[in-house]
């Protein structure tokens, strides 16, 4: 699952207690399909591609919907929560609920949200403060005061800046600054010349282009002002690190003093700049990227001005795009259309307990916990989190090309890895949070304050190690390496349409043991999460030679991984994608050991005519079931550090003995790998 935690907004559902996923053995009797069996597709052979053997009977009776990106389980679970979310925000709005209460938050939220013919009627309105004082900048003094007015209400700038755990002193937050700027998803968008990324760079001109014209641009000026937007970002995306190194902790670490900072970017009153965006006296700051704020300095004193001006503007009409009047919504949508493939748009409720959940997420999930994870729920899976940490204790013992001075330092770090499940001890306060009824942009404007706020106010404070980073109903989960943590919220445990005891353990070891409790845990010894010792500091604790034999094995999965061609011409960065397939492999091998020792495995029983540890491979398979669009998947494969669906199934299993045995896969068959040719690090 993810990892990443800097400040970033997760793909949420909500979770149902009658849908939760158990480790207990039994399976009741019932005339409900099995879980696994009926997924499967048996014209197909396991040894030709275990994706699609696993998940392809699902596959080809559910295609995408014209308004997904893919189609999948984590969509199938979403889908069915989010009519409930509907309901719970619908009777909220018909409430005369107590002011600051949950359900005065959420209620009016909701009505404002959906009272369509006030939005048409106020058109431009609430933009129009902002656009006069976006006229009025004269210089670059004015330029960064207002820049950073609208980076506390989420308008992306050329500056970005948050408060979190120093990696070299974990116990301290720090002001940090990291690469930014651009509007396209990733920098590689803005220099590859195939046909598909010179249409999105052609589309991007165009709806810049119509967003300046409906705001009141004449669409001549508007033509050549896209052009120098584009050319300004294009030389930011220059001094933009690729994907691959910005897993490099210790190249993105660079701690100064604040005073130096005026050395590297000049052009920035930085005292001014932080003052404006609420942050007090700081000593120091770590920049992740320094070439990219030298290039900006440039930028400042070498761009035109206006040309700022309507980067700001139309960069502050897209963002709020959805709480303006319709057409600047479908606008946003068909560009995005190119990066996910998505036929039609959202209807607007969906898209509205999108927006809710990003502005109050955890107060929706303190609502939903006492009713859908009790604390059994909760002991259940800390239960399986106790036996997966075991097995991987005792795989760390047994490894062969690990010296004891490492292994014992590993083991010290596992022990200390802190598991966070279903639900945090502690809620967020959210009661300064201003939300009424009258305006939807401007509780989305107060909730997004609020937040930058709360982020900002952790400067100069201890950290919280306490504090989750998602919500409880999110459907991921995460590894923290500063504070050695993993944080398994209660939706990750579900699936769709199945009670707890109709999932035998073979399902859930898989399902959930192997795909995220196993997988995050060996996040904390991945080729970045190794790094950081057991109080999640970034400090070296490996011998040179235990290292070099790491990175050698490491090396191994990459070229694995780069020799996958989900798209003709497109391959997946191996180098980008090793932390995550070094835990999904991790993971499997982890939790396989676990699985050995329940009932179930030695009791050697089939279910629906499956082994056990073919329904542990099954199961988890099943955790990635679903396909993307074409669009959705070449964005992936340039933006993300995760690969796709099909090839965290089909890469690790090829490099687990045991998956040969269950399937009987042999030499002749496609996905054979031969054993000198397999990954073996953990």
């Amino acid at each position: 699952m993810n990892k990443t935690i800097h400040l970033k907004r997760f793909f949420t559902i909500v979770l149902l207690a009658s849908i939760l996923a158990s480790c207990n053995n039994a399976v009741s009797n019932t005339s409900k399909a099995d879980v696994l069996a009926v997924n499967i597709d048996s014209t197909l052979q396991p040894g030709i591609d275990i994706f699609q053997y696993a998940n392809g009977g699902w596959i080809k009776k559910n295609p995408i919907p014209a308004e997904e990106s893919q189609w999948g389980i984590g969509n199938l679970v979403l889908e069915e929560n989010t009519k409930r979310l509907r309901e719970i925000s619908e009777t909220a709005a018909k409430e005369n609920a107590a002011k600051g209460t949950a359900s005065q938050k959420i209620g009016d939220f909701w009505q404002a949200a959906m009272d369509t013919l006030k939005i048409e009627k106020d058109g431009l309105t609430p933009l129009n403060s902002y656009f006069t004082k976006i006229a009025a900048i004269n210089d670059t003094k004015s330029l960064l005061s207002l820049l950073a007015e609208l980076d506390q209400i989420g308008v992306n700038g050329p500056i970005q800046f948050f408060v979190a755990q120093d990696a070299k002193n974990s116990d301290l937050n720090a002001l940090q600054l990291w690469q930014t700027g651009i509007a396209l998803p990733e920098r590689e968008y803005y220099f590859k010349n195939d046909s598909s990324t010179l249409l999105i760079r052609t589309a991007y001109v165009k709806n810049i282009i119509q967003t300046l014209v409906m705001i009141g641009d004449d669409s001549a000026k508007a033509a050549l002002t896209a052009t120098e937007i584009l050319s300004l970002e294009t030389t930011l995306a220059k001094a933009h690190k690729k994907m691959e190194d910005l897993r490099d902790p210790y190249a993105n670490y660079n701690k100064m003093k604040f005073a130096n900072l005026t050395n590297l970017c000049p052009s920035v009153n930085w005292d001014n700049y932080l003052k404006e965006n609420g942050i007090g006296k700081t000593d120091s700051v770590i920049v992740g990227q320094p070439a990219y704020y030298q290039a900006l300095n440039k930028l400042l004193n070498s761009s035109n001005l206006d040309t700022w001006k309507s980067m700001m503007r139309y960069r502050l009409t897209k963002r709020f795009s959805e709480l303006l009047p319709d057409k600047f919504g479908q606008l946003a949508f068909d560009f995005s259309k190119l990066f996910s493939g998505a036929k039609q748009r959202k209807p607007r409720w969906k898209r509205v307990i999108r927006a809710e959940e990003n502005a109050m997420g955890e107060l929706l999930g303190q609502l939903y916990v006492k009713e859908f994870f009790n604390e059994k729920a909760k002991q259940r899976y800390e239960k399986m989190v106790d036996d997966v940490k075991l097995a991987y204790s005792e795989r760390i013992k047994n490894l062969s090309w690990m010296s004891d001075t490492t292994k014992q330092k590993a083991l010290t770090k596992l022990a200390a890895v802190k598991m966070k499940v279903g639900y945090p001890n502690k809620w967020k306060d959210f009661s300064s949070m201003e939300i009424e009824k009258e305006s939807y942009f401007q509780n989305v404007v107060n909730s997004t304050k609020w937040w930058h706020q709360y982020e900002m106010n952790k400067l100069g404070k201890p950290v919280d190690r306490n504090e989750w980073d998602m919500t409880p109903q999110t459907y991921n989960a995460y590894y923290n390496p500063s504070n050695n943590e993993i944080v398994l919220p209660a939706g990750i445990f579900t699936v769709p349409g199945y009670k707890d005891e109709e999932l035998d353990d073979a399902t859930v070891y898989g399902y959930a043991g192997a795909s995220t409790i196993g997988h995050e845990i060996t996040h904390g010894f991945d080729d970045e999460g190794r790094q950081y010792d057991e109080k999640g500091n970034l400090k070296s604790w490996w011998t040179k030679n235990d290292e070099h034999e790491f990175n050698k094995r490491a090396a191994v999965m990459i070229n694995q991984f780069n020799s996958f061609e989900p798209l003709p011409g497109s391959h997946i960065n191996g180098k980008a994608t090793l932390g995550e397939n070094i835990a999904d492999l991790g993971g499997i091998l982890i939790a396989l050991d676990a699985f050995k020792k329940t009932e179930q495995f030695k009791n050697n029983k089939n279910i629906a005519g499956l082994s056990p540890m073919k329904r542990y491979f099954l199961g988890y398979a099943l955790g990635w079931m679903g396909y993307p669009t074409e669009q959705s998947l070449k964005n992936q494969l340039m933006t993300d550090v995760h690969s796709p669906a099909k090839y965290r199934v089909n890469g690790p299993f090829v490099n687990v003995k045991e998956f040969y045995s269950a399937f009987d896969i042999q030499v002749k068959d496609k996905i054979y790998l031969a054993d000198s040719a397999r990954v073996n690090i953990w």
